[in-house]
């Protein structure tokens, strides 16, 4: 699979990221990192625990590493649910939707990354 067509297969900006990155290296350098990164992990376990806070950070936190790399589809899901969080102290059932969306999108995102490494 090339970058190219792991943008597509994810519903990612390739143009977009490449105008910002200039070379696939580069590219495929930080798209790398995401397999590392422990923000969706801490966003899970963060929801588990109810602790909406850190679930908010989490949340936001994905969402700035998609808009970075021009991850778009699940940057969306990723702004609705950081949206949805922001300021929120208790848990409640109105997250699910959202929740379950980046869950997909997440999901999907790690496996081309993955097909791609």
């Amino acid at each position: 699979m090339t970058i190219r067509e792991c943008y597509d297969a994810m519903g990612g900006n390739y143009a977009d990221v490449e105008g910002r990155l200039k070379t696939e290296a580069r590219i495929q350098k930080f798209l790398l990192r995401v397999l590392n990164d422990s923000s969706y992990d801490l966003l899970c376990t963060s929801i588990e625990e109810q602790n909406m806070p850190e679930a908010f950070r989490a949340a936001h936190t994905i969402k700035g590493i998609c808009q970075n790399l021009s991850l778009d589809r699940l940057f969306k899901s990723a702004d609705c649910l950081s949206e949805l969080l922001r300021n929120r102290q208790e848990y409640g059932e109105d997250l699910e939707p959202a929740l379950e969306q980046l869950k997909e999108d997440y999901q999907l995102t790690i496996s081309c990354i993955k097909q791609l490494a």
